[in-house]
């Protein structure tokens, strides 16, 4: 049986994630505009959300080096996809992203459905990519914010895949998809509860106490926690986080990231 594989994840700043495994490079929803840059999301309803960038990303494009793939979550909310981030998409070998988004990015994206998957091959490393369900908020508003995917990464080198959440909420399609997948190794989730003026209290990703039961849930060995910080829609930072993860009783499975930093993790 495999066992847990060293790789590098670096953390750029909110969703944006550097993943280096077994020879592979890939990048998840780039974002790189410089603070202060503010941005209005086209839905549901154009004009009425709003949100600046607060956090410099700690690494800027140019220094990414050669990249394998992006995984794009969603390509129509800028903190996942930002003018910046949309100049390096054409240096990638490919963009997987949703089937709507990858008609309107054309170029190297190809789109999925949740349930597809594509192959990601370099010098005999083969990564399989699974698309996997996302809710972009809860039931009627996630309807109407466009579609979205979350991923399933494996590897010969992995006994267990690594998934990707993107930005969804926790509910019975993803549970329901996970747990057909087999078990989670590690579980890289966009945390942050999200939260616009227009909609209250509704929440259009998870917050760490339903992370934590994300992960009790996929009995996922390790929890990754990232898109938290750099947004003023992000209303719950490191610091709530990590009290929450705390406080859920599964901190002993948290890996915490330092933005910029390259860090050696088993997946």
């Amino acid at each position: 049986m495999s066992s847990p594989v060293e790789a590098r994840l670096t953390h750029i700043g909110a969703a944006t994630l550097l993943i280096e495994l077994g020879g592979l490079r890939l990048l998840t929803d780039p974002a790189f505009d410089r603070v202060g840059t503010r941005h209005t999301v086209p839905r549901p309803v154009p004009g009425l959300f709003n949100s600046s960038r607060t956090e410099a990303p700690a690494l800027t494009a140019d220094r990414l080096g050669e990249l394998d793939a992006v995984l794009l979550s969603h390509e129509h909310h800028f903190d996942n996809l930002d003018d910046s981030g949309r100049e390096l998409l054409p240096g990638a070998d490919v963009v997987l992203t949703t089937r709507a988004g990858a008609k309107r990015l054309g170029g190297n994206a190809v789109g999925l459905r949740p349930g597809e998957r594509h192959a990601i091959e370099r010098d005999g490393t083969r990564l399989e990519v699974t698309a996997m369900p996302a809710r972009h908020g809860p039931h009627l508003i996630g309807l109407t914010a466009g579609p979205v995917i979350g991923f399933l990464l494996r590897h010969e080198q992995l006994e267990r895949p690594v998934w990707l959440s993107g930005d969804t909420r926790w509910y019975g399609g993803v549970r329901k998809a996970l747990a057909a997948e087999g078990p989670v190794g590690t579980a890289i989730v966009n945390v942050g509860a999200a939260r616009f003026r227009p909609t209250g209290p509704a929440r259009f990703t998870m917050d760490a106490r339903e992370a934590a039961r994300a992960a009790r849930e996929i009995d996922a060995r390790q929890v990754v926690p990232i898109h938290f910080e750099g947004w003023s829609h992000f209303k719950q930072g490191r610091d709530a986080a990590r009290q929450e993860l705390e406080a859920a009783g599964i901190a002993d499975r948290v890996r915490w990231l330092e933005q910029g930093v390259s860090t050696e993790v088993e997946l």
